[in-house]
């Protein structure tokens, strides 16, 4: 049913009783919105309207399926002990298993019970491949530390390939680095400097996945169901099925106000006039906008029809340079997509081989690449059960390839254009499971997932290019996610959107409230110290005993 967005009260003054906000996207950044407007904005839940194009929420957060039909995970965002935001949020949302206990309480005793340390994080021709140090050269090291240094103005919308050379490409560091961020060549620079600041105190345990942390379930399960559970229980309004196509933004010199939001809800347009007072929060661009999934029987084919989140901020940026610039994140697909799979299977052969070949019980390891894979293939195999409700006897895989218009090794066809059934032939051709292979696709669900927007946010990018969370002169709109500006954090992570919420929030609202600070772990000399030994690799020792010969000298 539709609501009524008719007012009976006209408002007056700032009481939140009278304002409305409405919240355009359902995924974790209006999720998190609505949160913070009622946890910390003390709005009336009711008058919170969260609008979504798709018939389920979640946004690229999801995860869903049967055992029959197969599960599916388009991805999932790694994470890690300084998700201010993040963990700030979830600390005061409800467990769905133990009412005594929050999601965060929930996902910290879990990870208390599974640590994770790879033993095995690189694998070619079929074999466990060196993973013990980075393999960077001192050029190399020099080259690093001159990003974290130089100015992010000089820097630029230079791709990565345009600061390293060729042979940086081909080291471990590359290797990690590349699989666990999706980063290609061709990405920004700029961003990889975000990267290597922001995380870094989690260099030392890199080639290990060490310091990362995993929800109990999927991450859809374990993080979007107990909030959406909890806004639902607080009276938030949900509307499905509808797609916001525009706002009316009357600008006046510096100011500039939202006076209506037009959409379109069950094939039906409609208008909703909006107050001054009123809040507009826009998840502006998608990662996984236009995704088509696959089956083990046919491929999942590229869609390169612009969706509503796209178009949706492409027509608010024609209004004003300070929304931004949606046409760098959103015209190279071809530079922004690759191809995820998952793999629901029934005969524990594929787990058990893995488990013995990795020497890693399911969910402690993380990904495992396939250093030779012409579509350089990775895999996660996590800890069972992934879904709610998943049988004992049911175990779910999750892997992508960077590269999916290359041939594979095996099936010679590009990965694009792969079946279910071949892209887990060439999986099991990687681990040299021939002899398995039958049983296996007899009882297995493989199904491919085609994102073409996955990696957009790491597009060359100049400033302005991404609007601010409050542009300059906005009283009530503000933008969401992961194609705004947030200085320091980090794009493709739960806490960027996460943060982009709280900072929307207690800036419209204007909160007496401080923003939970990016952790800044540069500034701790015990992880600058871990973090340059870690770098320095096969270096290290000789580093070492120079300092110690020059220490005695002074003595």
């Amino acid at each position: 049913m539709s609501v009524n967005y008719e007012r009976i009260n006209t408002p007056k003054t700032h009481d939140m009783d009278y304002r409305r906000a409405y919240l355009v996207g359902g995924g974790i950044a209006s999720f998190a919105a609505a949160a913070y407007l009622i946890r910390d904005g003390h709005m009336p839940a009711g008058n919170i309207h969260i609008f979504e194009e798709l018939n389920i929420t979640g946004g690229s957060m999801d995860g869903f399926g049967t055992p029959e039909s197969g599960y599916v995970i388009r991805g999932g965002r790694e994470m890690e002990a300084h998700y201010e935001c993040t963990w700030d949020l979830f600390g005061s949302i409800p467990s769905l298993t133990d009412p005594l206990r929050t999601v965060l309480d929930e996902i910290h005793l879990f990870n208390e019970q599974h640590f994770s340390s790879s033993k095995c994080r690189l694998i070619q021709n079929g074999e466990p491949a060196d993973f013990s140090s980075l393999g960077l050269n001192v050029p190399q090291i020099m080259l690093l530390n001159q990003l974290v240094f130089t100015p992010d103005e000089a820097i630029g919308n230079k791709r990565v390939q345009d600061w390293f050379e060729p042979t940086f490409f081909e080291t471990n560091f590359w290797y990690f680095w590349r699989t666990m961020f999706s980063f290609q060549n061709w990405h920004s620079v700029l961003e990889m400097k975000r990267y290597m600041i922001r995380f870094m105190h989690l260099l030392p345990g890199m080639n290990k996945l060490e310091g990362i942390l995993r929800s109990p379930y999927n991450q859809y399960d374990s993080m979007i169901l107990p909030l959406l559970t909890w806004l639902k229980s607080q009276g938030v309004l949900f509307e499905m099925n509808t797609r916001v196509q525009d706002l009316d933004i009357q600008i006046t010199g510096d100011e500039k106000v939202v006076k209506a939001i037009h959409y379109i809800q069950n094939e039906q347009p409609g208008k909703i006039t909006v107050s001054k007072e009123d809040l507009v929060f826009v998840t502006n661009g998608s990662m996984t906008e236009s995704s088509t999934l696959g089956s083990m029987n046919t491929p999942a084919i590229l869609d390169r029809r612009k969706g509503g989140s796209w178009t949706l901020w492409e027509n608010i940026a024609k209004k004003h340079p300070d929304f931004g610039n949606p046409s760098v994140f959103d015209e190279q697909i071809d530079e922004t997509k690759w191809l995820s799979f998952t793999v629901t299977f029934k005969d524990p052969t594929f787990f058990n081989y893995v488990r013995e070949f990795t020497g890693n019980e399911h969910g402690t390891g993380g990904l495992v690449t396939f250093k030779d894979s012409n579509w350089l293939m990775s895999m996660v195999l996590s800890h069972q059960p992934h879904f709610i409700g998943q049988p004992e006897d049911v175990q779910v895989l999750w892997g992508y390839g960077l590269f999916p218009d290359r041939e594979g090794n095996f099936v010679k066809k590009k990965m694009s254009d792969c079946t279910g059934a071949e892209l887990l032939t060439e999986l099991c051709h990687h681990l040299k499971l021939e002899k398995e292979l039958p049983l296996i696709l007899e009882s297995a669900q493989c199904i491919p997932c085609m994102m073409p927007y996955i990696t957009s946010q790491f597009q060359p990018r100049l400033q302005g290019d991404r609007p601010e969370v409050v542009p300059k002169g906005c009283s009530n709109l503000a933008f969401l996610g992961q194609f705004v500006e947030i200085p320091k954090d980090c794009v493709f992570t739960v806490e960027y959107s996460v943060r982009s919420a709280q900072m929307a929030v207690y800036t419209l609202l204007k909160l007496n409230k401080e923003v939970s600070p990016v952790y800044e772990g540069q500034y701790d000399i015990r992880v600058l110290s871990k973090a340059g030994l870690t770098l320095m690799g096969d270096y290290k020792q000789a580093l070492l005993q120079d300092i110690g010969k020059f220490v005695g000298n002074l003595v």
